[in-house]
């Protein structure tokens, strides 16, 4: 598995801290908030926050979507060994910027 981060090849998958991301769980349709992204093996993953500022529950969610699609698809990363790896990056990533993951 690759562990380098790719650069985004898609201006429209770029994070922007002005949006949010909706998603329907178990029913309830939840705002996350994009802290950061990274491309792993081909596969985008989105660090997401359920507070737009301070502290707040985090989630690794990965892209599923086409790459032409105009409409994102995204779901939560249960595996452990992908949640191990994407959220090392983060850590790292976060770590520059300031930010601690716990």
């Amino acid at each position: 598995m690759n562990h380098e981060p790719d650069a985004m090849n898609s201006s429209d998958r770029t994070i922007q801290s002005d949006r949010s991301i909706r998603m329907e769980i178990d029913g309830e349709e939840i705002e996350f908030y994009p802290l950061e992204q990274v491309r792993l093996s081909g596969v985008d993953y989105l660090l997401v926050s359920d507070t737009a500022d301070g502290d707040g529950e985090a989630l690794i969610l990965r892209d599923l979507s086409e790459p032409d699609s105009s409409e994102a698809l995204y779901e939560i990363v249960e595996d452990d060994a992908v949640l191990e790896a994407v959220g090392k990056i983060f850590a790292e990533e976060l770590d520059e910027e300031g930010i601690e993951l716990q």
